[in-house]
């Protein structure tokens, strides 16, 4: 396998925990704070939403914040250990992650503070990592 291209958007992200049957907050989809990207996932115990940091009130349990890399795709489906092969070299760095897929690509969720190790580590397992750039 050769190694995968991703980027490192420059907003934050966090992770928030709500009920599960609480409708999908306001603030949560708010276009005020900008983020690369944002998820809504309900289970029967949780409602989980991935979204800009500095949109989730103090009053919600939350993590992060997180840097986030996407893997520059789209990646085809049938693709087998994309996220084996990028997330293995952080745990052994003892780095943790959160991972969220979508249809065209897969996040890595990285705490801030670990970013840069992270992006060290990704390199020198033959990856490479680009910031993305602010429009001006």
């Amino acid at each position: 396998m050769t190694g995968w291209q991703l980027t490192r958007h420059t907003s934050e992200v966090g992770l928030a925990r709500l009920p599960a049957h609480d409708a999908v907050p306001a603030w949560a989809l708010a276009e005020a704070h900008e983020t690369p990207f944002w998820s809504v996932t309900r289970t029967a115990d949780e409602l989980s939403i991935i979204c800009a940091h500095a949109a989730v009130p103090d009053s919600v349990t939350a993590a992060g914040p997180f840097a986030a890399f996407s893997i520059d795709g789209p990646l085809d489906h049938s693709l087998i250990g994309v996220l084996a092969g990028l997330t293995a070299p952080l745990a052994d760095a003892n780095i943790a992650i959160l991972a969220q897929s979508t249809f065209d690509t897969d996040w890595i969720l990285v705490p801030v503070a670990q970013a840069g190790p992270a992006i060290e580590v990704w390199e020198a397992a033959g990856h490479s990592v680009e910031t993305e750039e602010l429009e001006s």
